[in-house]
């Protein structure tokens, strides 16, 4: 029996709570692959100063040494923000088949909020659902972004 899509964006909030704890912007994400995660990450950019260190962008790049190659057919991603322009772009050249968020993001999210990258006829389609766990993702980018600001 194969797991709910809370289930794994609750994992990808468990990868979000790591970059909390690391004064990151707490975005995580996790790859599944016939009902088992095969990659997970989390945003690392400040630790690792790394304009490419997306909490996909790591994810991709683990399911692409796990699987040994940079197709990743017939996998979900489930990552607990709206994708950006570079990871989006990345989840369609990886050609992911199923792309599920937490959170919009209405100033830079290309799932729906700013533009629908994922509309643009490419090579390859990736099907899209926003909103699995929205008020747990939006939640704690809202206590990141407050901690800050009390700083």
């Amino acid at each position: 029996m194969s797991k709910s899509h809370e289930y794994y964006m609750s994992l990808a909030l468990k990868e979000a709570q790591k970059a909390y704890l690391q004064d990151e912007v707490p975005i995580g994400c996790v790859i599944v692959l016939d009902d088992k995660v095969i990659a997970k990450g989390y945003n690392q950019r400040v630790k690792k100063e790394r304009t490419f260190a997306h909490a996909e962008m790591i994810a991709i790049e683990k399911a692409n040494k796990k699987l040994g190659s940079w197709r990743l057919e017939d996998t979900a991603i489930y990552v607990t923000l709206e994708p950006c322009p570079m990871c989006a772009g990345a989840i369609i050249q990886s050609r992911i088949q199923n792309l599920y968020f937490g959170a919009y993001d209405p100033k830079g999210g290309v799932g729906g909020s700013k533009i629908n990258l994922f509309d643009i006829k490419f090579n390859h389609q990736v099907n899209v659902f926003g909103g699995i766990l929205e008020k747990e993702s939006s939640d704690l980018l809202k206590s990141f972004f407050k901690k800050l600001r009390d700083k």
